[in-house]
């Protein structure tokens, strides 16, 4: 039975493929589980049409990607922490620290999981950071990390 893939599966084909597969593998589980169809002109015609929209929404979304990549290189973030002695930070500054100042000082939505750190930012100082938006594209941004001022009461309690 020759079948035009919808899906890709796993050690048999990509969506577009088309192949000769076994008629049982194909009768009872390819094409009830809608990952492929029975080759005619009808099929051939809905997975081209189908690939171009993924087309189109991969160049879109590059697109959007691209842009932000744009506003976010080069852009500078100051965050705040308490210090104890020799310039080292109660806790740390991490990928959703810097995710949410962003977010709160530009406006720019940036997911924490896309902020490369080696590990978390434990000193206070001046750090570049890079943002993994897609495979090429790699804004770099620069976190400063101060010193948060401690008021008087907050001084006492401790």
């Amino acid at each position: 039975m020759k079948v035009i893939f919808l899906e890709d599966v796993s050690n048999m084909a990509r969506a577009g493929d088309i192949k000769e597969v076994a008629d049982g593998y194909g009768r009872n589980f390819l094409i009830p589980k809608k990952l492929a169809l029975l080759v005619n002109s009808q099929a051939i015609s809905l997975v081209e049409a189908r690939r171009q929209i993924r087309v189109r929404q991969q160049a879109e979304s590059e697109a959007e990607l691209l842009d932000l990549a744009k506003q976010l290189d080069g852009k500078e973030i100051t965050l705040k922490a308490r210090v104890g002695a020799k310039d080292r930070l109660y806790g740390s500054i991490t990928s959703a620290d810097i995710a949410d100042e962003l977010k709160g000082s530009a406006g720019l939505v940036v997911d924490k999981r896309k902020i490369e750190l080696a590990e978390p930012i434990r000193k206070l100082g001046s750090y570049e950071v890079v943002v993994k938006l897609g495979k090429d594209i790699l804004p770099q941004i620069r976190v400063r990390v101060i010193e948060e001022e401690v008021t008087a009461t907050e001084g006492a309690s401790e």
